[in-house]
């Protein structure tokens, strides 16, 4: 799962692995596999970038000792760090 930011600036949890693709149309277009489309303010690149670290750190909790629960907690955390620096750099789309 990995947080992302709509238009209006409401925070949403997505599932990763819904996603059918990304595409800058100037905004931010996510297709998912049922055909839904989302208009969000990260760009392409943060995106894919929230979705490969979060992908990574739940590959490597399946390595570690604390395990998928661990894993699940770190992307958490990653995905908090990443919505603030977003925040805290002003990246507005909209």
């Amino acid at each position: 799962m990995i947080r992302l930011t709509r238009l209006n600036n409401q925070q949403i949890t997505l599932n990763a692995d819904l996603i059918k693709f990304v595409e800058s149309k100037p905004d931010t277009v996510i297709t998912l596999i049922n055909g839904e489309k989302m208009l969000v303010h990260e760009s392409e690149d943060e995106v894919r970038a929230r979705v490969i670290e979060f992908r990574r750190t739940l590959i490597s909790g399946l390595f570690n000792p604390g395990g998928a629960e661990a894993a699940l907690s770190a992307a958490a955390k990653v995905q908090e760090s990443c919505t603030k620096l977003t925040t805290a750099e002003g990246h507005s789309r909209g």
